[in-house]
């Protein structure tokens, strides 16, 4: 009998010492802590003050370059599998903006629509109050949300095709400066270059393409039209590409403020499931068929 006993006591204290993982993963695990953020950025949008009005700086006008018809060399055979094959490509005329999206227009387009706001899924960001800039490029924001305001400002986003060649150019450079990379260039990840998260658009002067588009190596990787597809290239589509019509991620083009090496290359390619919003990705928006035939300004004020 007491043989017994000792038995069933064995086994209890064997099952409650196995179950106490299971209570931890069923009670859960504590949040870490939120950095404490000031009232006027809990209330407000980014780029605007508590009454609604934009940050001390002036925005930047909307401008945009006209791309002229063509052809230019897309991919490069140094680098990765998904850029390769090198071939010549050829786009018809189209707009870009000069410029990413910008904090203070994106605002205007959630005003205007009643859009949800440029922020991060949780409160939790630890750059967010130094990211609400008027002419800092938007962030936080998924591939919906950029298609969405494109759309509103009557444009839509570039294809992968078009945004290589309008920061590339057609001479085959893989940087919007020429072949050599320059850390200082743009802004990535160093601080060095003066900038220890994204930077007003158009600050980096080096950082500008042949056809004048600025921010195309660093500040924030931008959503484009395209599926990701990692042999995209390998199939002939030598005049206007559109890529692969499904996927599961959208594509990525260009560096961030925190990107390094090879991601900086303007042949580059990356990846994210398009709900996705980080610190790191904005956008910016092209047009194409009846306004560049209109002879549209590549200005507007």
């Amino acid at each position: 009998m007491l043989e017994t006993k000792f038995k069933i006591a064995l086994l209890l204290t064997v099952l409650f010492l196995a179950s106490l993982p299971v209570m931890g993963i069923l009670k859960g695990t504590f949040p870490p802590p939120e950095e404490p953020l000031p009232l006027s950025q809990d209330v407000s949008p980014p780029g605007v003050s508590s009454s609604g009005a934009p940050v001390n700086e002036t925005p930047v006008k909307e401008e945009v370059v006209l791309i002229p018809a063509g052809f230019f060399l897309r991919g490069t055979n140094a680098g990765g599998y998904d850029e390769q094959p090198e071939r010549r490509i050829y786009l018809d005329a189209y707009l870009i903006d000069r410029y990413e999206a910008t904090n203070h227009q994106y605002q205007a387009f959630v005003v205007a629509t009643g859009h949800r706001k440029a922020a991060p899924p949780s409160r939790y960001a630890k750059n967010l109050s130094r990211m609400r800039g008027a002419n800092q490029p938007v962030t936080y924001v998924s591939w919906d949300d950029a298609d969405a305001y494109c759309r509103w400002n009557g444009k839509r986003l570039p294809t992968e095709a078009e945004w290589e060649k309008a920061m590339r150019g057609v001479d085959g450079r893989l940087w919007p400066w020429g072949n050599d990379p320059d850390p200082l260039a743009s802004n990535w990840g160093s601080a060095r270059d003066g900038f220890e998260v994204t930077a007003p658009v158009g600050s980096l002067k080096q950082d500008v393409s042949p056809f004048g588009v600025a921010d195309g190596s660093g500040n924030v990787m931008e959503w484009v039209a395209d599926w990701y597809a990692e042999d995209a290239y390998r199939y002939p589509s030598d005049r206007n590409p559109q890529g692969p019509d499904h996927g599961v991620y959208k594509v990525l083009r260009g560096g961030g403020y925190t990107s390094a090496g090879a991601d900086v290359r303007i042949t580059s390619r990356s990846r994210m499931v398009p709900d996705f919003r980080d610190e790191t990705i904005g956008f910016r928006c092209v047009s194409s068929g009846e306004e560049v035939g209109k002879g549209r300004s590549p200005m507007k004020g």
